[in-house]
């Protein structure tokens, strides 16, 4: 179409190809100037009666007609899907508007399949034929194929390493373990002795590090099972508390463990994996605090069926991490700066590794920290719990002792622990009150006594109620005044709402 001035019937694919693509449209009077020129499917418009009035670049380059395509007939293109020029009826083998697959010769008569699709504009006539190289999208395809196989070989390969790696690594530790535990045993002298312990130290912590890449290495290749069996649950907390309390008082800190005795004595979960979340949120909370005190709660926030989540709360009053900084914890090899590795050690792998198995039993993890004021790690898990254990839970509710009772209108008595009575939502209210009062007055250690005393009375709740409670909980033992007021002002909300 090269040379020739813009005609009725240009005008009319002008519009025909606005119906079809939407696109801007600019004048043009030759193929150079085609609004769909460096489209990357070939496009071509022909008239009634098969004549090709336009094509792209693409479809003049992979058809090999160059500019002599325009003028042409369609038939040539697709011979045995439209009628020859010449021929009654022209065109009208016009396909229903659907892709189909077809055979496209080129200017050689060699050909080569590909997806079409033919729109028409009733009122002009006009027709655009859009299609796709089938042999470059199979190429593609294979391509991508072929990089996913090797991306698949590699991470094999990967793991294999690590894997191997690993294991050559832990028999030499386990060595030096060995024998330095048989000195141990036989030596007397003191300084020998801090020595030795040191070194017993340092092969447990190569443990861990060792530990923690091949668990890395087994759920980034997406290799990683949980192994749920029945445990003791409170067992398991008290392990835990024993692990840890040394560590954590050798360094002058005080250490804390609530247990909502809600919590299920038994449940159905990986116990292992939980004990690694537990040892490496607080192993984290005595690496980074020095004077204060480091807390842990467990409690249940709701049940579904035979399941229960469990929610763990981890306080320290540590060196605490910007808000800049707090979304790199999670991510793998990462830490807050190379000062924190250099002092405090570690692979940064700890809690990208917990919020993976976290995320595998059901559950999220998250963290909420101020600069040099502490940091609070919480997170959820699912478990299930036994049918000897529902039946042992429902006779432990029977035998709590409420806070205290009222007597009703109707002199009947009134437990205040029910959430939702009367007398429970005055009892909130008064708690409330007063809370607000200790924050105002910064009476911490009050605040906190009637924070517990707002749990006790909301553990029945719905569970958004419970999980504001929590966050309230949270806010009062960091002394964030800010979350305090907003959450406070939430929690008056719902129950005034109920």
């Amino acid at each position: 179409m090269s040379g020739i001035e813009v005609s009725e019937t240009s005008t009319k694919c002008l519009a025909v190809f606005r119906f079809v693509r939407g696109w801007k449209i600019m004048e043009w009077n030759n193929c150079h100037a085609f609004p769909a020129e460096d489209a990357l499917e070939m496009i071509l418009l022909f008239d009634q009666n098969g004549v090709i009035t336009c094509a792209n670049a693409a479809a003049r380059t992979k058809l090999g007609y160059g500019e002599e395509i325009c003028g042409g007939h369609i038939s040539s293109i697709f011979p045995g899907v439209f009628k020859s020029a010449g021929e009654t009826g022209g065109a009208d083998a016009v396909f229903n508007g659907g892709m189909q697959n077809l055979m496209a010769y080129r200017k050689n008569l060699t050909c080569f399949p590909v997806e079409a699709k033919v729109v028409e504009k009733e009122e002009s006539g006009i027709r655009v034929c859009m299609m796709n190289d089938m042999l470059e999208k199979e190429f593609l395809n294979k391509k991508i194929e072929q990089m996913e196989q090797e991306t698949q070989q590699a991470s094999k390969v990967k793991s294999e390493f690590v894997a191997n790696v690993t294991h050559e690594l832990r028999t030499p530790v386990n060595g030096i373990l060995g024998n330095v535990r048989e000195l141990l045993d036989l030596e007397t002298d003191a300084r020998k002795l801090r020595s030795l312990h040191l070194m017993e130290r340092c092969c447990e912590d190569m443990h861990k590090l060792i530990n923690n890449i091949l668990d890395f290495s087994k759920l980034d290749a997406g290799k990683f099972v949980l192994d749920p069996q029945k445990f003791n649950l409170r067992e398991m907390l008290d392990y835990i508390k024993s692990n840890h309390v040394n560590r954590i008082t050798e360094k002058g800190l005080e250490f804390f463990m609530t247990v909502s005795p809600q919590i299920p004595e038994v449940v159905v979960g990986d116990e292992l994996r939980i004990v690694q979340i537990l040892n490496n949120v607080l192993s984290n909370a005595q690496k980074f605090t020095s004077v204060g005190k480091i807390s842990l709660e467990v409690l249940p926030t709701a049940m579904m069926d035979d399941n229960v989540e469990l929610f763990f709360i981890v306080v320290d009053t540590g060196i605490g991490i910007d808000k800049a900084d707090q979304d790199k914890l999670f991510k793998s090899f990462s830490q807050v700066d190379a000062s924190i590795s250099r002092k405090y050690g570690g692979t940064g792998l700890g809690l990208n590794i917990c919020k993976q198995l976290v995320e595998l039993m059901g559950g999220n993890i998250s963290l909420e920290s101020v600069r040099n004021k502490g940091t609070t790690v919480s997170f959820s898990i699912w478990v299930q719990i036994p049918e000897e254990e529902r039946e042992a839970m429902a006779a432990r509710r029977e035998m709590l002792v409420p806070i205290s009772h009222r007597d009703g209108e109707d002199g009947e008595a009134t437990d205040i622990k029910e959430y939702g009575t009367e007398a429970n939502r005055e009892e909130l209210k008064k708690n409330l009150s007063k809370l607000i009062l200790c924050v105002e007055m910064e009476n911490w250690e009050k605040a906190e006594m009637f924070m517990e005393s707002i749990r006790q009375l909301t553990e029945n709740a719905p569970r958004e109620v419970s999980m504001l409670v929590l966050r309230l909980k949270m806010a009062v033992q960091k002394e964030n005044y800010d979350k305090i007021s907003v959450n406070l002002e939430g929690l008056k909300a719902l129950i005034d709402m109920e």
